[in-house]
Formats: structure tokens, sequence, C-alpha cells
């Protein structure tokens, strides 16, 4: 299989990136497409839609191809896949049955492919990741692969958008599905974030609101672990810094702990609402802002996957978290080039909302402050 990587920052940039890249003769069959709100998807989309291209989309908090990232554009990720080796399925999910409309499309290509493996995106802050994960593992296993990031907005958190050629949605999802007896996948989700302190124990939570760690106001123990000084009411910039530089680490009995920042402050109780489910009675701990360590981590289980699962690689996608380009800004390059030389083919990534993969060792969970890379090759 063929990959080609393009970008731009304009309808007429992507339209002439596209046709130069075609013009040796490459005819593409499916386009993973992660294009910034402020950009006319629709124009792309016809672009791609014209040249008899599947699309695989979501809109973005920053978008990049090989190790040139970049913020408010298009980058897509160009593949002469066989078409016999794939679909791309679309459904929205207005009642918030997550796991019923995932399920459904699982059995859509259960039908398809003895084998399937899958890249996913939702759109809707308020989509509940990990239903959408257990809707896969009800229909394929326990052991299905299933890759992915949730849509972004250009860091707005109002209204993401996942959409294929002629269909949209600001609550659905988009699932490409590939046949694993044909094309091998495999990814893995990282962190790197380092934690600090002992375990404690989630005293009272209710879904991803989180009350108290250990009978203590969990805002009042993150600024503690945090050092964070001078804390007003209703500080922007303290709840942005907590959200960025200090995850919750949710412990899990097996497999890495999984990120969980506090993405929304609640001044009164001094509780925050996290990106995922933190239960009652769970364990935590608390997070160090990062360094250096944690772009090496990435880029570390990067070679690994090569060195013991993935030899060689066609295409490379990457879901990155938001949270890690604020926290690292310009640094972020260096991750971004390190996962582009293990396999030094072609790539693309955005900057998600959340991570949906599974963590070395663990089972397929919703992540934040993550780097979820995947590797495609037709065999």
């Amino acid at each position: 299989m063929k990959a080609k990587s393009i970008k731009g920052n304009s309808t007429e940039e992507i339209k002439s990136a596209l046709e130069q890249s075609m013009a040796d003769g490459f005819q593409p069959t499916l386009a993973i497409a992660f294009i910034s709100i402020k950009q006319d998807r629709e124009a792309i989309c016809n672009l791609l839609t014209e040249k008899n291209i599947s699309i695989f989309g979501a809109t973005t908090n920053g978008e990049f191809i090989d190790e040139d990232h970049s913020k408010e554009s298009a980058a897509i990720l160009l593949m002469d896949m066989s078409p016999d080796h794939f679909r791309v399925f679309f459904a929205e999910y207005p009642e918030k049955n997550y796991r019923e409309v995932a399920a459904q499309l699982a059995a859509n290509a259960k039908k398809l492919f003895a084998n399937p493996a899958f890249l996913i995106s939702g759109s809707n802050t308020e989509t509940d990741g990990e239903q959408l994960l257990f809707g896969f593992e009800d229909i394929v296993g326990k052991q299905v692969n299933v890759f992915g990031g949730m849509a972004g907005d250009d860091y707005s958190f109002k209204e993401q958008f996942v959409f294929t050629n002629d269909k949209e949605s600001s609550r659905g999802m988009v699932v490409l599905a590939v046949d694993e007896d044909k094309i091998m996948i495999r990814g893995k989700a990282t962190c790197g974030w380092k934690a600090v302190g002992t375990e404690r124990t989630v005293t009272k939570s209710e879904g991803n609101h989180v009350y108290t760690v250990d009978n203590i106001p969990v805002l009042d123990l993150t600024i503690k672990y945090g050092g964070i000084e001078n804390v007003k009411v209703n500080d922007a910039a303290v709840a942005m810094e907590i959200a960025v530089n200090f995850p919750l680490q949710l412990q899990r009995e097996f497999g890495d702990p999984v990120m969980r920042p506090g993405l929304l402050v609640d001044w009164d109780d001094h509780s925050f609402y996290c990106s995922g489910s933190v239960p009652q009675g769970s364990k935590v701990r608390f997070s160090i802002p990062p360094d250096f360590d944690v772009m090496e981590k990435v880029i570390k289980d990067a070679q690994a996957m090569k060195d013991n699962e993935m030899p060689e690689a066609d295409a490379v996608v990457v879901f990155s978290c938001a949270g890690r380009i604020l926290a690292l800004g310009p640094l972020m390059n260096m991750e971004i080039e390190g996962i582009r030389n293990v396999w030094n083919v072609p790539m693309a990534g955005m900057f998600s909302n959340a991570e949906l993969a599974r963590a070395t060792g663990g089972n397929l969970e919703m992540h934040n402050c993550t780097t979820c890379c995947v590797a495609i090759k037709e065999k």
C-alpha cells in the first residue's frame, strides 16, 4: 500500500496538494482527514469525493503531518488501500445511547470482515468514549483492536464534528473498519506524566464529577501537590493549569494508569469535572508537570512497538491530547518528529479532546494527556 500526507491552510492549498500527490499516477482510495473547525471542511470533502476517495474525518485542536504541526489548517493522510479491505461507517447518537450505536456499527463491520479492527472518532464533549469502546467489545470481543480520538474545535469546547463524504455530526461517530486478515494495524497509548505522592482514595464522586479525595476537596489537594500559589475564586488561569499540568492518575489493577484531568472547576465546593469517569472508591495519584521524559517515553514506546509488533508500516496515524501541546509547547515538535522517525513513512495526526486506545498491558479505555500512535500496513 502506498501512502502520502498533504496539508494546507485553505481549500485551494489542499486542492493543489491533492493534485500534486496524484500527478505520478497515485490513486488514493481512503483519506484520514483532520481539519480545523475554521476550514471549509465541506469544500475539502467535495474535493476528495470527486476523486472517489472515502473519508474518515474529524475536526481538531491542531493538526500535523510528518514533523510539521500547525493550527487552523487541514492535514490529510492519503492511502491507496484496496476498497475490499476497508469500509467507513457513520452514525449519530442523539439519545446518548453510545454503547448501542457503537455495537451496531461493529456488527455491520463483522458482516463484512471476520476479524475487523477499527479507527474511530466521536464528537461532543458529553460523549462517553468508554461506552463507545464497550460497544465494539460487545460484538467483536475483548481482544478487538480499536484506536482513535475525540474531535476538537480549536479549544473552544463548544461544538466538534466528525464527518465522512456526505455526512457530518456534532453528536456522532465516524468509524474506519479494516479487515485484519488483510491489513495489519497496531497501536499504543502512552502518557508519560509522572506521579507524585502515595495512592489516595476517591471518597466522593459521581461519574466524572470528583468531589473529595481522602475526604478533602480534590481542588485543594491538587493545589497542594502542584505548589500552586495565590489562588483566587474563578481563576481561569489556575483552572487551565490544573487541566494541563496536574491530571489525576487513575490507578488500574492491570496496565498503566489512566489520566483524568480536571477540565471544569466548581469553585463553590472545590470539586472538578474530569474528562472521564472516576469511580468512587478508586485509587488515584497526583501528577507533576511534564518534562522531556514525557516525550521520550512516547518515542520509546513507538520504537518498542516497531521492534516487537510492527517492524514495517505503510502509514502512521497519531491522536495526541490537546493538553500535550499546551503543556509542552514548541517541544511537541520533538515528539512528533521522533514518532515520524521510527517508521519513516507518511504520517498525519490531530490534537484531540480524548484518546481511545489500549494502554500498555491494559484494557481499552478513554485517555487524556496521552498520545495514541497507530501503525498501518497492508499485508
